[in-house]
């Protein structure tokens, strides 16, 4: 009986976002006809509405075997539906032809809890000193010191005068157009969104 349950929970995760695939205007991945063919169309819907999520969250968000999920990736890659791009120890997947360089990068950041906490923290209060980024995220001075070099490396983050975002708009775009697949940090932002993006006049 649990099985069932189980399986219930799959299928109806896969179905919530196969129609999200099927809707998308990259939905031209061909069904090959087996039983489990919901589940490329889910893929193609969760990267869609998840853009940069790695490989491991993809297959455990959709309940998915990491044989299953290899397989299918392959083929969407392959039809041009997905791509995917190496960050460290991670592969992150996007749909095919929608992000720059810069968003694929940015994504990928934003995909991780302490630099996205100091991206929305920037955008929020650009004053804020990497002290105050630690007291603000409650976490110590040496983790933003090495954040902040890799997102400065990046091309995510100036370092040169204080703490800046680069692209903010674009950044903030990204924030607010995926926020439900952020966390509560990024919903909070996307709230207030039109009355921090003054301040490029």
């Amino acid at each position: 009986m649990p099985e069932e349950g189980v399986d219930e929970s799959k299928r109806s995760t896969l179905r919530r976002f196969a129609a999200i695939g099927a809707a998308s205007p990259l939905a031209r991945f061909q069904s090959d006809g087996n039983s489990d063919s919901d589940a490329p169309d889910a893929i193609a819907g969760y990267v869609a509405a998840t853009p940069g999520a790695h490989f491991s969250k993809l297959r455990d968000d959709l309940q998915l075997g990491t044989g299953e999920t290899q397989h299918h990736l392959r083929r969407l890659v392959r039809e041009g539906v997905v791509e995917s791009r190496k960050d460290g120890d991670y592969r992150r997947y996007f749909p095919a032809d929608r992000f720059s360089g810069f968003e694929q990068v940015a994504l990928g950041y934003l995909r991780r809890e302490t630099p996205r906490g100091m991206l929305v923290a920037l955008l929020r209060d650009p004053e804020l000193t990497a002290g105050g980024l630690a007291d603000r995220l409650g976490v110590s001075a040496p983790t933003v010191s090495k954040y902040a070099s890799e997102l400065d490396t990046a091309g995510l983050l100036s370092r040169t005068d204080g703490y800046a975002v680069e692209r903010p708009e674009t950044i903030m775009l990204l924030l607010v157009r995926y926020a439900d697949s952020f966390g509560a940090d990024a919903a909070a932002l996307a709230a207030e969104a039109d009355t921090l993006l003054t301040y490029d006049g």
